[in-house]
């Protein structure tokens, strides 16, 4: 095994399963666990390292010591991609949306980006939009050299091949099958891997956190594979739209937090938990359910709201 391979493979499967007792600001009838995926790795954790790890693998293999990639200004699949290039000796190129951006102060997010020896290069929304488009990649490549281009988001086969693997590796720490398995959704690649591994007795929720989104134009194969089962498996909690929150959901986060001693984000996994709440409250799961949230990292993109008393 290279050196890579072995990194990497210390570190998957590492991320416990933690019972939580009473999270909630009300008793509900589940028994819900939290797959610690955010404790993976401390800067690139959660469903990035999952994504990421095998196209590192894919990279190398190639012999592409370069990893360009595409996100928003706040991005987390930046963020974990320039740490995952600084941690295992990629060099990494990140192409932002917002070519207003260019000669603005850095975000938290983008400084950081850049601190790991990211390269940015800021372009126009109309150009990002373009980014899946080959003769667009061509030229970036033109531009930049041989690179591995990973795709927004991070979602491709190779991410989905990651993903898949939490739901083995959370039955065996269980002991047992859960009833359900949840993950909060931006561009699908999580919930399209637990689809693809979930066994029949379990049902798997994505809960989208972006207005508009229908799972069913997602990697469509494997989720339909995965979730054709009596119930719908998509739920909405925006909260507003992508990266928008509400007073009550800070609230939520903020009890959430006090009682389980554990770190959320609003984007994302802080969305999820008050949809499992929403939903046990109106009598979804089964009395004594065992549900299961992926916690899927992100606390970099934590709003300073919640780190206020």
């Amino acid at each position: 095994m290279d050196e890579l391979a072995r990194q990497l493979s210390e570190l998957a499967g590492n991320s416990p399963v933690q019972l939580l007792n009473d999270p909630f600001p009300e008793p509900v009838g589940i028994r819900l666990f939290l797959k610690r995926d955010d404790l993976l790795h401390p800067l690139v954790s959660g469903n990035k390292w999952r994504k990421l790890t095998y196209n590192l693998l894919e990279a190398q293999r190639q012999h592409l010591n370069t990893l360009l990639t595409f996100g928003g200004a706040y991005s987390n699949h930046l963020y974990a991609t320039a740490a995952a290039g600084q941690v295992f000796g990629f060099k990494t190129i990140g192409i932002v949306r917002g070519e207003e951006l260019a000669n603005s102060s850095r975000n938290p997010t983008l400084a950081f980006c850049e601190s790991c020896g990211m390269t940015l290069y800021f372009i126009s929304r109309a150009e990002y939009r373009q980014k899946d488009d080959p003769d667009f990649q061509a030229d970036l490549i033109n531009r930049f050299g041989p690179c591995y281009l990973i795709p927004e988001g991070g979602t491709n086969e190779l991410a989905i091949h990651g993903t898949a693997e939490i739901i083995p590796e959370l039955i065996s720490q269980l002991g047992r099958i859960p009833d359900y398995v949840c993950c909060p959704v931006g561009t699908g690649g999580t919930v399209a891997g637990l689809a693809r591994s979930a066994p029949k007795e379990t049902v798997v929720l994505g809960f989208v956190v972006l207005k508009g989104l229908d799972l069913t134009t997602l990697y469509s194969e494997p989720i339909e594979a995965g979730l054709a089962l009596a119930r719908p498996r998509q739920v909405d909690y925006p909260f507003g739209g992508y990266a928008k929150t509400t007073p009550e959901l800070i609230d939520f986060i903020r009890a959430f937090e006090r009682k389980t001693e554990v770190k959320l984000e609003q984007i994302y996994t802080g969305k999820m938990l008050y949809g499992i709440y929403d939903l046990a409250r109106q009598g979804y799961f089964p009395n004594e359910a065992t549900v299961v949230a992926v916690h899927t990292g992100g606390l970099q993109g934590r709003s300073k709201e919640l780190e206020a008393d």
